[in-house]
């Protein structure tokens, strides 16, 4: 059967033998202080080690096998039974051919052979006792640490599924802000041709960023500032003059840094929702930094629901947005959305950890 010791291990183990060497030079030091006297504190180190080996012994036999390799590899009944075995061996060597008579002949003081026989009796019991004391101290150690262990391997694998979870949002956040694009670019290129190609130049400034400038998971917010901007002015490229759109962006340290691409599906949905070619529509979308690195950011815009048969988007970039927001700013961001005269409204605000 292959063993294998990792440092965990080794540092696991290293760490009771200390313990133990320890409680076992508690005696030789108080001697040595004492007495300052290096035979005295050898004297008194041999005798706790005589006193307490056959306790250390019983400790590793459980600590290094009877706990490992069976209670905790479906062989519960190898720790019951040697450990078993190890009391029966205790009060074998306590009481095999005791003879209490003979023991108390022993003690001259007639007084003191009762409590003597009595002391005999409790310390052999106290003894046992303390093997099996022992062997559970050895159990809740290995609990312990495997609990720590599970605890820290399902904490990895917690973060490696957000990870992927967020790395799944981002690659459909892309092409969901790809495919509403080009859906408005179609519409510009009847319109006007020449505008439809400067978009065109636009929006590949835009996908490079999208594509190379998001790979990390915050990036400074300057970037996403400009991008924001360059992408309204994209958008505003295919609404009529009945549309006013305004857009203020207030950062004062650019270097604050955001999760990319975190906006943009809300400003996207403005766009989708919030014009109408035939009456007044209006879009307000602001980007303030509050005092205690606060960031927020809000958009009002017209309510022009579309029918089933508009294919401008299919809602999946709200739904990313808070779920992006839920795995990377939990228990630091508040949403508010509501809808009153018309008028959506949703405000975000981002604490932004130091």
């Amino acid at each position: 059967m292959k063993v294998n010791i990792t440092r965990q291990d080794i540092a696991f183990y290293g760490l009771q033998i200390a313990a133990w060497l320890a409680f076992l030079m508690v005696p030789a030091i108080s001697a040595f202080i004492a007495t300052q006297s290096w035979t005295g504190a050898m004297r008194a180190f041999d005798m706790n080690a005589r006193i307490h080996w056959t306790s250390a012994a019983i400790y590793f036999v459980n600590a290094l096998f009877f706990v490992p390799w069976g209670y905790y590899h479906n062989r519960r009944w190898l720790f019951w039974a040697g450990n078993g075995l190890i009391l029966a061996a205790l009060v074998y060597i306590f009481f095999y051919d005791f003879n209490p008579q003979r023991f108390i002949a022993r003690i001259p003081d007639e007084h003191h052979r009762q409590f003597a026989l009595a002391n005999f009796y409790a310390s052999s019991f106290v003894a046992i006792l303390m093997s099996a004391f022992l062997a559970g101290i050895a159990l809740l150690v290995h609990h312990v640490r495997r609990s720590m262990v599970v605890k820290q391997q399902l904490k990895e694998e917690h973060q490696k599924r957000t990870e992927a979870e967020l790395e799944w949002l981002k690659n459909q956040l892309n092409p969901h802000f790809l495919f509403n694009t080009l859906n408005n670019i179609s519409s510009l290129v009847q319109i006007d041709a020449d505008k439809a190609q400067d978009a065109i130049a636009q929006l590949s400034d835009l996908m490079r960023y999208a594509m190379y400038e998001t790979r990390r998971e915050t990036v400074p917010i300057q970037g996403e500032v400009e991008f924001m901007r360059n992408y309204i002015e994209l958008m505003k490229l295919r609404c009529s003059d009945k549309t006013t759109v305004n857009f203020q962006f207030s950062i004062l340290n650019s270097q604050l840094e955001v999760a990319p691409l975190l906006f943009i599906s809300l400003i996207e949905n403005a766009f989708k929702h919030g014009v109408s070619s035939s009456r007044p529509s209006k879009i307000d979308i602001r980007l303030e930094e509050k005092e205690g690195r606060e960031i927020v950011f809000t958009c009002d815009n017209t309510n022009y629901p579309k029918d089933d048969a508009d294919r401008s988007g299919s809602g999946i970039g709200l739904e990313n947005t808070r779920r992006r927001l839920d795995l990377i700013y939990a228990g630091r961001y508040t949403w508010g959305q509501s809808l009153e005269n018309d008028i959506y409204h949703v405000r975000i605000v981002l604490k932004i950890e130091h």
